[in-house]
């Protein structure tokens, strides 16, 4: 019996390499995640890795008003462990971090444990980049209609869910997520983010970013130090 040639089309085989491909890397990202959870934390050695951090997100962890850079500080160890570990594993693109964020650089998983610790501990600012401030009532809506369940009433999100602290987010690095996360450029995102917004328009971007952009962060992340006090 003669066995017949089947021709499989190029652009399947490409699916087919990029779904390996992508279930290694959520499987690794997780493992690693896993991981870097269950270590003792070092914030001294925290400290040392996030001078490499420090070049695009400030000393501070402020990151920068115009929003290229997001404000880090006191972010939930859990968010920051998981979103390194998918940059590592190429499961969120992110081609100015990676650099920055691989083994080679910044060490293993011993180092994503102890930078995420230190990163909580630092205090935030409020001075972040806002909108223009004309569609808030707008924004407010949209925000406690869609995103209370997952990053709360104050944007605090939760540590035990790896849901991010949105409140004081610069106002560009938000509005430019969400358009990501909309057309799927942001490949971690969660999926019942996706769903959420997925019929969002300008409007209601601009108005929710807006909104978060100027939440205040609870008084014991604070820091008592603005702009113009930079080490």
């Amino acid at each position: 019996m003669r066995c017949s040639k089947t021709f499989i089309p190029i652009s399947a085989l490409l699916a087919v390499s990029w779904c390996v491909v992508g279930f290694a890397g959520w499987d690794e990202a997780q493992l690693e995640r896993e991981e870097a959870l269950l270590l003792t934390p070092d914030l001294d050695s925290g400290k040392i890795v996030y001078e490499g951090c420090a070049v695009c997100h400030m000393p501070e962890g402020w990151g920068t008003p115009n929003g290229a850079y997001p404000q880090i500080a006191g972010q939930h160890h859990t968010v920051t462990i998981k979103q390194l570990a998918d940059i590592r594993a190429n499961n969120r693109d992110n081609p100015s971090m990676y650099p920055f964020a691989i083994p080679e650089e910044i060490g293993g998983v011993q180092s994503l444990a102890d930078v995420a610790a230190y990163i909580e501990t630092m205090k935030m600012t409020t001075a972040t980049g806002k909108g223009d401030g004309t569609d808030l009532p707008y924004g407010e809506n949209l925000y406690l209609d869609n995103c209370t369940e997952c990053h709360g009433e104050n944007g605090a999100g939760s540590a035990n869910d790896a849901y991010p602290l949105i409140q004081g987010q610069h106002y560009h690095y938000v509005l430019r997520q969400l358009k990501w996360i909309k057309n799927g450029k942001r490949r971690n995102a969660n999926t019942d983010m996706m769903k959420s917004i997925e019929q969002f328009g300008d409007r209601e971007f601009k108005a929710l970013a807006d909104y978060i952009s100027r939440m205040q962060p609870i008084e014991e992340k604070l820091s008592p130090n603005t702009w113009k006090d930079r080490r």
